[in-house]
């Protein structure tokens, strides 16, 4: 049997709903600027995907902010 000690893991939380109310932008307008699918993006919002570090700089990039205000690392419980 394996266990996993669920305090050490690392969850990725992200702030790119928050980012794409400010811009105005549908997830699918979202996407098609970084060119990858609104499944993408919803999964990326809802923390079921972490991105690439490519598809994080991009996203990054389109709202001008410094990746880690886009994307939180925080410790599990």
């Amino acid at each position: 049997m394996f266990y996993i000690a669920t305090q050490n893991l690392i969850q990725m939380k992200n702030t790119i709903k928050v980012e794409r109310a400010i811009k105005n932008l549908t997830q699918e307008e979202l996407a098609n600027k970084i060119a990858v699918s609104r499944q993408t993006i919803n999964a990326i919002e809802t923390n079921k995907y972490v991105p690439s570090t490519v598809l994080a700089l991009k996203i990054a990039k389109l709202f001008k902010k410094p990746v880690e205000e886009i994307f939180i690392l925080e410790k599990g419980d």
